[in-house]
């Protein structure tokens, strides 16, 4: 708990600076641990951060159309529904580019507004001046 309430203090000072960038990697295969993530990144979309999201691993399941997850409380939430949620509210979204062929899926199989990452992309994007970074 104490690491989710400093992480959240640290997102609230990167956020409350300016128009923030905040990048989201989550890979984790606990569900806990992605809702974590994912409702860090909608406080910050709130907040009007510029999110963007990588699922790697066990976490990139999460994008998968029709993959079975278990809810979260309080709200009763997939981590599927979190994440839909954040691309509604303008999240950019991919799942990390050894998932796809490591996994046997194919994008095709992925959510509406997730795509594959390109790694030159998100290097890119990771190096930007003021770039703030949680991951889980």
């Amino acid at each position: 708990m104490k690491k989710f309430a400093f992480a959240a203090a640290l997102l609230a000072s990167a956020v409350s600076a300016q128009a923030a960038d905040l990048f989201v990697n989550i890979h984790s295969g606990n569900a806990m641990a992605q809702g974590a993530g994912l409702v860090l990144a909608g406080q910050a979309l709130e907040q009007k951060a510029n999110v963007r999201v990588l699922l790697c691993d066990a976490a990139a399941d999460i994008a998968v159309a029709g993959k079975d997850m278990p809810s979260l409380k309080p709200r009763n939430v997939t981590p599927q529904q979190m994440l839909q949620g954040l691309i509604k509210n303008g999240a950019q979204v991919e799942v990390c580019a050894l998932y796809l062929p490591n996994s046997g899926r194919t994008a095709a199989e992925l959510i509406p507004g997730v795509t594959p990452a390109k790694p030159a992309d998100v290097a890119a994007h990771l190096l930007k001046p003021g770039m703030a970074t949680l991951a889980f």
